[in-house]
């Protein structure tokens, strides 16, 4: 590490994720102040805060998530939220558990197919007029929904930006990810659908009155633009082409989500003022200054001096060293976000499997993708989804505060890995 640059980088990550977890601030704040300090310090710069691949800010990130809310923003224009909404309570017949194995289900299969960033968006507005309707409380069904994406999102190679991080290191494929993971995704939804059941049996209070209600209205008369819906459609169908065809187009998840946008207010009546008011800014201000604080961490060699503490005590040892990956993965992705967390530990797991002399689908690399995707559900700030829906949930003044989602989130991230152990330690050692 570069002496005391990287303690004082080091205190200032900790004072800064203690005022997050504290909420004696706000968490933008925070963020943006602790991105400040490390500026200050010199533990990065302009050029490696703001320019940076390995270190600075994820732009991809950043204006993927923009073009997907100005997209979800056109969509709420056109009442499709609301007719999802009654259709989806009238297909549970109005029971909250019901409603909510559905939403999780939806949301875990959407997550696989899109990503789960892009799932939360469309998912969460869907999820707080259905709390509306049914006199719920928003915050156990939008934190039910956010596990559902991070579990939903370790299926694919899309589903979450950490594997396709990992994919570009390994050179694994679509199908890889299929193969390997799928099959535990599947599973621990299942799981997780069980863990709602007793984690927040108490919000399901059925409320017959208004049940009735719902399910007397027709949900074709929501619908408030059928043409702009049309439209939106199409570019979410084009944008979602985009994304699952980026090995053959070469366009970055970003572009293609901007390029969504763009045409789709070009072709609509919308004012383009409106739809940039749809804007989370706040998150993304929350990310940037995450991004510097972490990139603080890596241009001082913090992160790599843990990565290669790691590597030293991975050896050569397969079993021990995947699961020593899994767990290391799960507590260090929990406490700073999965993204630049992976981009660290991608060229070290690559170092580690070619020693081990391993294939590309090597068991290293799964448990590398297991821990950084499912510990994303251990804390408020632990994968993307988890902002994006607490940016949500306080814009439609029904705020989640960093402990309340924390105290489900680290219940569902021990259950779900400790699975996820047993079936590394089965399928690539018991069975191998």
């Amino acid at each position: 590490m570069n002496g005391w640059e990287s303690w004082a980088a080091i205190a200032v990550f900790v004072a800064t994720y203690a005022l997050i977890i504290s909420e004696k601030i706000h968490r933008v704040a925070a963020a943006l102040g602790g991105a400040a300090l490390m500026l200050a310090i010199g533990a990065t710069d302009d050029a490696s805060a703001f320019f940076s691949e390995e270190s600075g800010i994820d732009w991809n990130v950043i204006f993927l998530l923009m073009g997907m809310m100005m997209i979800v923003g056109v969509l709420k224009k056109t009442g499709m939220f609301e007719y999802l909404a009654i259709w989806a309570v009238k297909r549970a017949r109005a029971k909250p558990f019901r409603v909510m194995v559905m939403l999780v289900v939806i949301t875990a299969v959407a997550s696989a197919l899109l990503d789960n960033v892009t799932t939360v968006l469309l998912i969460a507005p869907v999820t707080l007029l259905v709390c509306e309707r049914l006199a719920l409380p928003a915050a156990p069904f939008l934190i039910a929904e956010v596990f559902a994406s991070n579990i939903g999102g370790t299926a694919t190679l899309v589903g979450d930006p950490p594997n396709i991080i990992i994919a570009s290191r390994a050179g694994l494929t679509f199908n890889d990810f299929l193969v390997h993971l799928a099959p535990l995704s599947a599973f621990l939804t299942v799981v997780l659908v069980v863990l709602c059941r007793f984690l927040f049996r108490k919000s399901f209070v059925y409320d017959e009155t208004r049940a009735l209600e719902i399910m007397a209205l027709e949900e074709r008369e929501a619908i408030k633009d059928p043409r702009l819906l049309v439209q939106g459609l199409v570019v979410l169908v084009l944008v979602v082409a985009g994304f699952v065809l980026h090995p053959v187009l070469h366009y970055e998840p970003s572009v293609v989500a901007l390029l969504g946008a763009g045409l789709l207010i070009a072709l609509s009546a919308v004012e383009t003022g409106d739809v940039i008011g749809e804007v989370e800014w706040p998150t993304l201000a929350f990310f940037a200054g995450l991004f510097v604080m972490i990139g603080g961490l890596i241009e001082t060699g913090v992160i790599g001096e843990i990565s290669k503490s790691l590597a030293d005590a991975i050896g050569d040892n397969d079993l021990g060293g995947s699961m020593l990956l899994l767990g290391a993965s799960t507590v260090l992705s929990g406490i700073v976000d999965n993204i630049p967390y992976v981009a660290t530990m991608a060229p070290i797991t690559a170092d580690l499997v070619h020693n081990m002399g391993g294939d590309p689908d090597h068991v290293m690399w799964w448990a590398l993708a297991i821990g950084a995707d499912l510990s994303g559900n251990a804390t408020a700030i632990g994968a993307s989804a988890n902002v994006v829906v607490l940016g949500i949930a306080e814009r439609n003044r029904q705020p989640i505060s960093f402990w309340e989602f924390t105290k489900y989130g680290l219940v569902v991230t021990v259950v779900t890995v400790t699975l996820s152990a047993g079936y590394v330690w089965l399928r690539y050692f018991a069975l191998a």
